[in-house]
Order: structure tokens, then sequence, then C-alpha cells
């Protein structure tokens, strides 16, 4: 008598990123992370146009352009060797760099890598969903469904999280943004009523004489 199979469930709150890591579909997050860019890492690169203009760092530049130029176009083993060679030029590492080099591991047939940088780029960012969701397509391509299953609902707790997050301030500034503007209406009123108020008066001054 064989055993049954028990279906995954998948979270509800999944990104499209998390639906494309959880359905294997390695041409969705392919696309994904090309229009995500590096976006998600706030300041990263900020940090290399105030470095000192050296050869060392023109070349770090150059070989990040040649890496997600080699990504964008697909050549993945091209994208794997410029991105690992700018991992070990950065002094800072990049989330961002060590995702893209795990699918590119992914579309080469070596999942074992891509779990490992994976890991590597949530070390970078603890709690990026991104991170999370490439961590469980690796897993899954090795075989090893509950854990995939597992970072795919630790990516979306964080995915919850971040949207929370990004809800209260934009509440925030928006009620920061009302409460200006009923002061500022409620001085204009009174400067009017002040008008106002010194009109009639000038109005009686003048009756008098």
């Amino acid at each position: 008598m064989g055993l049954t199979k028990t279906p995954v469930v998948l979270p509800t709150l999944l990104s499209p990123l998390g639906k494309a890591c959880a359905r294997m579909d390695l041409t969705a997050v392919h696309d994904i992370l090309l229009k995500t860019g590096y976006k998600d890492e706030e300041g990263a690169e900020n940090e290399l146009s105030f470095q000192e203009w050296t050869q060392q760092v023109q070349d770090m530049l150059n070989t990040k352009k040649f890496g997600d130029i080699a990504f964008r176009d697909k050549d993945f083993k091209s994208a794997i060797d410029y991105y690992s060679k700018l991992v070990s030029m950065m002094s800072v590492p990049s989330s961002t760099v060590f995702v893209r080099r795990a699918l590119s591991y992914l579309m080469i047939g070596q999942p074992e890598l891509a779990l490992r940088d994976a890991m590597q780029a949530q070390v970078c960012l603890p709690e990026w969903p991104t991170a999370f969701y490439m961590q469980a397509l690796a897993l899954s391509k090795l075989g090893m469904e509950t854990d995939a299953q597992d970072m795919l609902n630790d990516g979306a707790s964080f995915e919850a999280k971040r949207s929370k997050q990004l809800a209260q301030l934009s509440y925030t500034v928006e009620e920061r943004l009302e409460s200006g503007l009923s002061c500022r209406l409620s001085e204009l009123d009174s400067s009017l009523r002040f008008g106002e108020a010194r009109v009639t008066y000038a109005v009686i001054l003048l009756s008098l004489l």
C-alpha cells in the first residue's frame, strides 16, 4: 500500500517573484530580477559614487556592468564569471549580485551553488524576501520540498511585514500632510478674520469723522 503524498500548500501572500519560485519558473524569475535591478539595496550605488575614483573602482564598475549585460542576455556562464570576480573585489557584499549569481547557477544546473549564494544574500539582507524565495527555489531543485516550503513561508512573512511597514509609513506621511494643511488653513482663516476685523474697525473710524 503506497503512501499518499501530502499536497504542498502555498502561502497566500506571495509576491510575483515568490510565485515564480514556487512553480520553479526560472524564466519568470529572470525577468523579475531584471526589472527589479538593485533597488532593494538602499545606498548601494551611492556608496560607489562617493568613493575615490581609482582604477580599482573603475574596474569594479566595469565588471558589474559586464556581469549585468551577460545576465540580461542570458549568458549565464559569463555572468557567473563576472559576478564571481565582482564579489572578490567588493568591500561590501551585494545581496543582488548573490541572487543573480544564484539564478545563473540554477540555469546551468548547479542548485547546490545556487543555494549557497541565496544564503549569502540573506546574510547581507536578513529580512529580504527575495533571498528566501531563491533559497526555496534552489531547495526545490534539490528535492528538499519541506525545507523549500519553509523558505516560501518565511519569505511571505517578511513580504507581509514589509507591506505593513510601507502602509504605516504612507499613513504617517499622509496624516502629517493633512495635519500640516489643516494648520495652514487655520492660520489662513485667522489671518482673514483679523483682516476683516481691521477693515471693519477702519470703516467705523471713518464714519465717526
